[in-house]
């Protein structure tokens, strides 16, 4: 936990592009393997679940604080955050331990299923054995409020360098949904990519242009894609089945039915990136109708009669089995 902290610290206290991944390099040289995969979960924003109600942290952290909980409540109000006014509150310890962050994310995972008083007495262990800084951290993962400034390709930036593989690869291998629970390094990042073969391709992302558009050249030297308002999506036909990804790394095969049997049309192997939209009788429609079909655990027949989906397609990513995102695009 020691190793996190400061790594935690070290990427917070910076601006700095390659600062951040320095700092992540040096932690994946020193860490455990297991603490490395929680670490890039923690750090691509897959963080834990909250195992303890809010309400039960602040009595639990006010009774060991020897504060009355106005006092708290108002402590509470002016730092404007909980992790950090317990980890202000509480006592110094004593004595302190260096966990496992692994460890600690696996005992949290426990909480879910045992009684409040056992909750209260793990939680009140880690409290007994934990600097203010190690406390800050902590607190922030019993919330579920743990989050970095740090995109994604930094942590992909920051991998590459200490696996030595080529950054596309390892953003490939980090797509879509995984478990560092039932992962290690070497099945996460060795193991061929065809045998995920439920795995999209890496989302890229448009950014605002810095120069003049008179600096791009003739117009008609580009490809120009509309600007849709639906969720951009990869539709992937292999192994005969059929997976529809969001951006957002989703597998929302099952809210879009429209595009069930397409692994009959499709050839093995393909992989086609565009714009998922409602389309109803010659028109696209805005994005709250969009809403209605995301948001839905079970969608129902008018409400795929009414908000129709389609695929606007702009890329072909794989083509019978073959990556071909490095080929021409005419």
């Amino acid at each position: 936990m020691k190793l996190f902290t400061q790594l935690f610290y070290d990427i917070d206290q910076t601006t700095k592009t390659n600062a951040k991944v320095a700092a992540m390099l040096k932690y994946f040289q020193q860490a455990s393997s297991k603490d490395i995969l929680y670490a890039i979960a923690l750090l691509t924003g897959n963080k834990p679940k909250r195992p303890v109600k809010t309400a039960e942290l602040k009595a639990w952290a006010a009774e060991l604080a020897q504060v009355p909980s106005w006092l708290f409540d108002d402590s509470y109000y002016v730092v404007g955050d909980l992790a950090e006014t317990i980890a202000l509150l509480l006592p110094a310890a004593t004595s302190t331990k260096d966990y496992e962050l692994n460890d600690i994310i696996t005992q949290l995972g426990k909480l879910y299923s045992l009684p409040e008083e056992e909750k209260k007495e793990v939680i009140l262990s880690y409290w007994h054995s934990m600097n203010q800084t190690e406390l800050f951290i902590f607190n922030k993962l019993i919330t579920g409020n743990f989050r970095i400034g740090l995109s994604k390709q930094l942590v992909v930036k920051a991998l590459a360098q200490y696996l030595e593989k080529e950054e596309t690869a390892v953003a490939h291998q980090l797509m879509g949904k995984w478990d560092p629970k039932k992962e290690t390094i070497e099945t996460l990042f060795t193991q061929d990519v065809a045998t995920k073969f439920y795995q999209p391709y890496p989302f890229y992302l448009a950014y605002p242009l810095e120069a003049e558009i008179q600096s791009l050249g003739d117009i008609n030297d580009w490809i120009i894609e509309p600007k849709l308002d639906g969720i951009r999506g990869q539709l992937i036909v292999r192994d005969k089945s059929l997976f529809v990804w969001s951006r957002g790394e989703d597998l929302l095969t099952d809210k879009f039915p429209e595009f069930a049997g397409m692994e009959n049309i499709l050839p093995d192997g393909t992989v086609i990136d565009g714009e998922i939209i409602p389309f109803k009788e010659g028109n696209f429609l805005d994005f709250n109708a969009m809403q209605t079909r995301i948001g839905r655990k079970n969608i129902s027949k008018k409400n795929l009669t009414e908000v129709p989906l389609v695929m606007v397609c702009y890329d072909l990513l794989e083509w019978q089995g073959e990556d071909i995102r490095q080929r021409p695009i005419t």
